[in-house]
């Protein structure tokens, strides 16, 4: 069943009331794809009226006033992506469209849409149930963090909101745990994964340098994000305070993950993989597309690039669903009204991290100065891709069946690494579950630039092409590899775009597309180097390009007609 948004859906379930009400930026999608539907549904197995309410209009009440008054929380999140960045590029214009909108038009999603929704609730309902944040966005800004659209260090979105509770990572240990507190009339205040605002700090909490010094202090912040980042992991994190003038954001240790078959119970519950009627009716959802007919295999990413935010809120350790739940997923979806035999995608993060992680982190957490992948593949991690391989086989012999693509990333130092195994995987994927391409994210070629990315030398890319080439020579087919790249990072300026240029065009012969121009976001190291100008991990002065001119500039350096003119020498 679809969670009820209208009033209507509430007398047609004969339920007077809701217990909880989830506000959320996107338009509703039933999927376990979607944050608000996954939490929604794990909410209504365990016996609570969950209503939704998305994309609230913030300039009248009658969006948020529709369902009433929840009896336990408003549940508020931006959606799945952190509001500022589906609303604005790189270059800080205004986005057009939005592929979670009805009709895909970008119209509905407010800026900083936790403290629009906030704001909305509070207005309208006087009595004020507690509001609680989830979702990437609040993941992303729990704590004081660089704002790029502002320029500037911003208050944890909490104390900036005025919500009563924040939720962090995934959320579906925790969210159960505060509804059962909040119905019992116990204190909610010792849940994993929770923050709230204190006037003191728990005993055993380490105390971050606070929101005004990191304003005034830029070594201040770099302190500040070690100790962050570095208590991220269950097994090994402490609970954390920072102060925020008179007050602390105090933030509880992390959620523990989820068992396996925890993970299979989630996913098994009963999605509807659809636009609800409601929202249909206002047009069709681009996203929906690509999630309706694809599954998700596993959470969390060990690669650590520190462009990203999957780190800290999905988490470094990786977990996986077993074959048969995944199987299953796979025989409901052929059933699905305009199945027409292709399962869209089957991965995570980053793909082939199925079904393999360190047997020393999952007991004693992630380490604390070592990497799994950056600057090698550590030895400890024992790569495997033979338990994915057997996956991808089994899942094109099911009945209905026709195709089954691999469309999520490939991070391609794993399948060097894996001797046994990895090239198995690979000419698998080239056999059967590519579309004619298969992603990369090399982002650049020069060192120096890779180092403050945290990714694989220029070396094991072309590496890996070659490799690939001859997966597709032995298969009989012609297929490509499909390269993501990064203009102005931080340290990249435009003579290291003139570097990349000329990788391009000799070593992997193309003209390059898939470009994008570095985009700062909450709680990431490369957003800290931006801010700050300096390398955090050896302090030392690094060059950031901050005029959006010359960003556009080294954009154009790599797609523009100097490179088609190379190209077009070295055919000659």
């Amino acid at each position: 069943m679809f969670l009820p948004t209208t009033p209507e859906e509430l007398r047609t379930l004969k339920w007077d009331a809701l217990d909880i009400i989830l506000v959320s930026g996107d338009s509703y999608i039933d999927s376990p794809y979607i944050g608000v539907a996954l939490i929604g549904k794990i909410l209504l197995n365990a016996g609570y009226r969950v209503g939704v309410i998305a994309q609230p209009d913030v300039n009248s009440p009658a969006d948020i006033t529709r369902l009433g008054e929840p009896r336990l929380f408003w549940g508020v999140t931006g959606g799945s992506v952190d509001s500022m960045v589906a609303n604005y590029t790189a270059s800080k214009k205004k986005r057009r469209s939005d592929d979670f909108t009805p009709g895909g038009e970008n119209n509905r999603r407010p800026d900083r849409a936790l403290l629009a929704y906030t704001n909305l609730i509070k207005r309208h309902f006087k009595s004020q149930r507690p509001i609680v944040l989830g979702g990437i966005e609040a993941s992303l800004r729990r704590i004081a963090h660089y704002d790029y659209w502002d320029d500037r260090i911003r208050a944890s979105i909490l104390i900036d909101s005025k919500a009563d509770y924040l939720l962090y990572g995934m959320a579906e240990r925790s969210i159960l745990e505060l509804a059962a507190a909040l119905s019992e009339g116990k204190d909610p205040n010792q849940i994993r994964g929770l923050c709230r605002a204190r006037r003191e700090v728990p005993e055993g909490y380490l105390v971050l340098p606070s929101l005004e010094s990191v304003r005034q202090d830029k070594l201040a912040f770099i302190q500040m994000f070690h100790t962050f980042y570095q208590n991220n992991d269950p097994l090994n994190a402490v609970g954390l305070a920072q102060g925020h003038g008179n007050r602390y954001l105090v933030q509880n240790p992390p959620a523990f993950y989820p068992t396996q078959k925890e993970m299979d119970d989630i996913y098994n519950l009963d999605f509807e993989r659809d636009l609800h009627p409601y929202y249909r009716q206002q047009g069709p959802v681009k996203a929906l597309e690509t999630i309706r007919f694809s599954i998700p295999t596993h959470r969390g990413c060990y690669g650590e690039c520190n462009f990203c935010a999957i780190a800290v809120h999905e988490g470094r350790t990786v977990r996986w669903r077993s074959e048969e739940s995944i199987l299953e997923e796979a025989k409901k979806i052929t059933r699905l009204p305009g199945f027409k035999g292709n399962i869209l995608d089957v991965g995570g993060p980053t793909a082939n991290m199925y079904g393999f992680e360190c047997v020393k982190k999952t007991a004693q957490g992630s380490c604390q100065k070592n990497r799994c992948l950056y600057p090698e593949v550590c030895p400890v991690l024992k790569v495997d891709h033979s338990r994915q391989t057997r996956l991808l086989r089994r899942l094109r012999q099911l009945p209905g069946v026709r195709k089954v693509f691999v469309a999520s990333g490939i991070r391609y130092d794993l399948i060097l690494n894996d001797s046994e195994h990895g090239r198995e995987y690979l000419q698998e994927v080239v056999d059967f579950h590519l579309s004619g391409q298969m992603k990369v994210a090399p982002e650049h070629s020069e060192d120096h630039v890779l180092r403050r990315m945290g990714k694989p030398g220029a070396d094991k890319l072309t590496a890996f092409k070659q490799l690939f080439e001859d997966a597709n020579r032995k298969s009989g087919k012609q297929q490509f590899l499909t390269y993501y790249l990064i203009a102005a990072y931080p340290g990249c300026g435009e003579e290291e775009m003139h570097a990349l240029k000329r990788f391009v065009s000799r070593e992997l012969n193309i003209q390059p597309e898939q470009v994008q121009i570095f985009t700062p976001t909450p709680s990431t190291y490369a957003s800290l180097m931006y801010y700050t100008e300096m390398d955090p991990f050896t302090k030392r002065p690094i060059f950031v390009e901050k005029n959006l001119t010359r960003k556009e500039r080294q954009k154009s350096i790599l797609t523009g007609p100097g490179t088609k003119a190379l190209l077009k020498k070295r055919h000659e």
